[in-house]
């Protein structure tokens, strides 16, 4: 049975960007439906009026955090009974000529969640500037040791969710906050549910346009909703 496959793309004024990233992933040779969740302050009129069958736009009008539009997109993304939830950013740094052969090992290692991590081995980053790799790198070394998830990477947004775990992030994760810090809290979340989880590389190039929307303050938030996790990681466990 072939799986029914959604990719959900998380958008705040990526208008330089999102209709390439739709052009791309149209032309590769596999079924699938797009779902883009845009927090931009500006309606993305050609995306709203689009009369593609295998892609909706769902708008909502202010900045609300990635990790908030990733839960947004996969509420509504369960309802259509799909099997493969697929999550990445619309500014290019995830590729999407790696999406067949990442759905390939997904699909052959029976994997519940699956990332793509910059910092496994042969995994390739270009282009990114050397603070935020030196912040990238000292933030997964922390969320590892608060957290004790045995992955590489807490921090990417280039993943893979079976349908169970979609179910789990859905009704359990977005306590903590609403940014970034929703990646780190999928994986404890899966990791303490017991289900698979794997890592596979990946060449993460950063954005050729359009600015990152990260700032100081989402990565003050973003450690703060990291102790709150480790603080509470023990009541979820209590109640499974």
């Amino acid at each position: 049975m072939k799986k029914k496959i959604v990719i959900i793309i998380p958008t705040y004024k990526e208008e330089e960007n999102i209709f390439h990233l739709i052009k791309k992933i149209d032309k590769l040779k596999f079924k699938k439906d797009i779902i883009i969740v845009d927090d931009s302050p500006k309606i993305l009129e050609n995306l709203k009026k689009s009369k593609k069958k295998n892609f909706t736009y769902l708008y909502r009008g202010k900045k609300l955090g990635r990790g908030s539009a990733v839960i947004y997109g996969l509420k509504y993304a369960i309802k259509k009974n799909y099997d493969l939830f697929i999550e990445m950013d619309a500014d290019f740094s995830h590729n999407p000529n790696e999406l067949m052969s990442k759905i390939k090992f997904f699909n052959k290692n029976s994997i519940d969640l699956l990332v793509a991590s910059r910092y496994k081995k042969n995994s390739v980053i270009k282009n990114w500037p050397l603070q935020r790799t030196i912040l990238s790198k000292m933030s997964n070394f922390l969320a590892r040791s608060l957290l004790g998830v045995p992955v590489t990477d807490y921090t990417n947004g280039f993943r893979f969710y079976s349908k169970r775990s979609v179910k789990i992030i859905i009704t359990k994760c977005g306590k903590i906050g609403d940014g970034f810090i929703i990646l780190s809290e999928i994986l404890l979340r899966i990791f303490q549910m017991k289900y698979k989880i794997m890592e596979t590389n990946t060449i993460f190039i950063d954005r050729k346009r359009g600015e990152s929307s990260v700032s100081l303050t989402l990565i003050f938030n973003s450690l703060l909703g990291l102790f709150k996790l480790y603080i509470n990681k023990n009541q979820f466990e209590k109640k499974l």
